[in-house]
């Protein structure tokens, strides 16, 4: 009987010791809301652009807004250069953009500030029947441009030197003004407008293409290859190594494409070439006066880093940033 009361009695204490926990939490939790939406930052900011940067704005957008959720931040994609041009004619406050600034685009009184990096990447079906040799040996910048810029090469048999390989290449290229296209191009010593292939809409459209076309080649940004969860690429897709020394094989410091680590520290490193390699940004024209949006520029640029990298990104480097911040200082 003794040890019955004895249960009895722990359980009420059990059953008391949890409603406290229960009220002590649910407290805390309440003074974090009220903390949260007292929070005297209030605002809206508005952005449009490139793709290559829209999975890590909007990573950055819901980071932000969990410190200050009475700001409203509006995010569309559309390629770098309708971010240039909603930027520039004040539509939004920021241009999300993945190419360098042209000399007419600062005329205009566009202002950038650097963000983070990321590269473009020859993309290729993964069950492309030479997928192994393409692999192995890669592909020289020359032949890239030949198939891309010339039209002279047109099946994969040439393309990498075996006559017995007869079926056609299809090229896919970006539809829109774009940062990925400008980029790849001019890894080729070309421009966007100078790219052969069939034209689609944005990144997820070239590597959805590439994807159901066993026979295809195209480019895309990291991040629409490589799934940051699993750290390998898409299913469906596979990347045509540079070969960058032109030795006819993909040497051991020339291999970083199995996983979205090694491409992105080969990025960082300078092992992938630049272009295509970039640097992602934000454009407005002038410099920025909405002055939550310049609260969410300094929020990137510090605290905000530490997202870029699981984000799949790469960081900018720490004296960069520091004078990337120093352009948002207010004199």
């Amino acid at each position: 009987m003794k040890k019955i009361h004895f249960s009895f009695k722990m359980t009420l204490f059990c059953i008391a010791a949890c409603f406290a926990l229960l009220f002590t939490e649910c407290k805390n939790n309440k003074s974090k809301q009220e903390s949260n939406s007292n929070d005297s930052l209030t605002g809206t900011i508005n952005i449009s652009g490139a793709f290559a940067l829209y999975p890590m704005t909007t990573k950055w957008s819901d980071e932000f807004r969990k410190i200050h959720p009475n700001v409203k931040i509006n995010i569309s994609g559309g390629g770098a250069g309708k971010g240039m041009v909603d930027a520039l004619s004040g539509m939004v406050d920021f241009g999300m953009f993945s190419r360098d600034v042209k000399k007419e685009e600062i005329e205009k009184g566009c202002w950038e500030i650097n963000v983070t990096k990321d590269a473009v990447l020859s993309t290729i079906n993964s069950k492309n029947p030479i997928i192994n040799e393409l692999k192995s040996k890669g592909l020289t910048k020359e032949i890239f441009y030949k198939i891309f810029i010339s039209g002279e090469i047109t099946d994969w048999g040439s393309a990498i030197g075996n006559k017995n390989v007869k079926n056609k290449i299809n090229i896919y290229t970006r539809s829109d003004a774009c940062g990925a296209a400008q980029k790849w191009a001019e890894f080729l010593g070309k421009n966007q407008e100078d790219l052969l292939g069939i034209g689609v809409n944005a990144d997820p459209g070239v590597a959805g293409a590439v994807k159901k076309d066993v026979y295809a080649i195209g480019y895309n940004n990291k991040i629409y290859i490589y799934d940051i969860q699993t750290n390998k690429k898409y299913e469906g897709l596979e990347v045509i190594p540079i070969d960058i020394n032109e030795n006819g094989i993909i040497d051991e410091e020339e291999n970083f494409y199995d996983s979205a680590d090694e491409i992105a520290a080969a990025i960082k490193s300078g092992k992938y070439p630049s272009p295509p390699a970039r640097r992602l940004s934000f454009v407005s024209n002038g410099k920025p006066q909405n002055k939550v949006a310049i609260k969410f520029l300094q929020w990137i640029l510090t605290d905000g880093q530490k997202y870029v990298g699981e984000s799949g990104y790469i960081k900018l480097p720490e004296d960069e940033i520091k004078l990337e911040l120093e352009k948002l200082t207010i004199k």
